[in-house]
């Protein structure tokens, strides 16, 4: 079975959540830092939307004894991006898109084991394919967002842009302080 793939994506092996995390799996649940868990047997997803928040959970798993490459491969950990896939090598997880319960306007990506098999996509609890990023993503490259957005305010762990092109605002959900 695949997991959901939304923004930029960190997923682990479960059993290595299991032998790594202290308190193993329900422990990793409870402290998963937003709301955006969804897993299967042999993998997990957590989704952000910002890279520095990204690396910040990266290197908490690190600190407690997960490892993410080694010699450039994914080794318990491996990033995904929604719009590019797997960003390092990995022998243990694939990338692709599909279409959501068949309808091909919409279009979905997921990461899945190896060894798993092609059941239904997994996503968190609660998500929705209507206003979901799968259905409206948007994508700000670092060096145009002093052009193109303007920082509004942060409230309740959202950055509020002002996006100068469409006069509209959008929101980048955040898990760190960075």
């Amino acid at each position: 079975m695949a997991v959901l793939i939304e923004a930029v994506s960190v997923v682990l092996k479960r059993d290595v959540i299991n032998e790594k995390y202290p308190g193993g799996w329900n422990a990793f649940k409870e402290e998963v830092p937003n709301q955006t868990l969804c897993a299967v047997s042999e993998i997990a997803r957590v989704g952000f939307m910002s890279p520095v928040d990204v690396e910040t959970y990266i290197k908490s798993l690190e600190k407690i004894g997960f490892i993410y490459l080694n010699e450039g491969k994914a080794v318990d950990i491996v990033v995904v991006d929604q719009q590019r896939g797997l960003a390092a090598p990995c022998d243990w997880a694939y990338f692709g898109t599909g279409n959501l319960d068949g309808d091909s306007s919409k279009r979905v990506a997921g990461c899945q084991a190896t060894a798993g098999t092609d059941d239904p996509l997994i996503t968190p609890e609660g998500w929705r394919y209507e206003g979901s990023l799968s259905q409206t993503f948007a994508f700000a490259p670092a060096e145009h967002m002093d052009k193109s957005l303007k920082f509004i305010r942060h409230e309740d762990g959202i950055d509020v842009y002002y996006n100068l092109l469409t006069g509209k605002e959008v929101y980048l959900g955040r898990t760190s302080e960075k």
